[in-house]
């Protein structure tokens, strides 16, 4: 599930999704089931996020000129950046859709789903295979929260209080991998 070939790509990976992991529970605070244990939860979550992307941000600095994966001047290179600009062209789209069409529910499991997909082909741009599981844990937790019946609860709580951990659960991995290769 880990390739330990580029271990500086694995922190930054670590960095990458402890800040997802932070934003997605600030997003899913928009609206979440009445009661403190949902927010503390959260709250949890946000933290950990933070955590990870302070002991990864440093790591990955201290190491950055150690191979990586993506080298300017290489075809992934180019692969990843037309994936971001997708993805971020996608986002922006399917949110205005939701929006014009009165279905500003949607636009948490939209972007949810695409930031999911989005590292599918990063997995194989990295060569690592645990970006792949994430990506397709996070859309298919995209598909649940968009047809899960709509209730007080908003749709992006579901994204972020499972989505936060799938991001924290696979940087965490990442983090752990990383530094001990670094170290090694």
């Amino acid at each position: 599930m880990i390739d330990l070939a580029y271990p500086r790509d694995l922190v930054m990976t670590a960095a990458i999704f402890g800040v997802a992991g932070f934003v997605w529970s600030g997003w899913a605070q928009e609206r979440p089931p009445a009661g403190w244990v949902s927010r503390a939860a959260l709250a949890v979550l946000g933290l950990v996020g933070i955590v990870m992307a302070a002991v990864a941000i440093p790591a990955a600095v201290r190491h950055w000129s150690s191979p990586t994966a993506i080298r300017f001047d290489s075809g992934a290179w180019r692969v990843y950046l037309v994936v971001v600009a997708v993805e971020v062209v996608a986002c922006a789209a399917l949110a205005v859709w939701a929006n014009v069409a009165g279905r500003g529910d949607l636009i948490a499991p939209l972007i949810l789903a695409v930031v999911g997909i989005h590292f599918l082909p990063l997995a194989a741009v990295f060569g690592q295979p645990i970006m792949a599981w994430a990506g397709g844990a996070l859309t298919v937790v995209a598909v649940v929260a968009a047809v899960v019946p709509a209730s007080g609860t908003a749709r992006s709580f579901w994204c972020g209080m499972v989505g936060a951990p799938i991001f924290l659960i696979a940087g965490g991995v990442c983090l752990v991998a990383g530094i001990a290769e670094l170290r090694a």
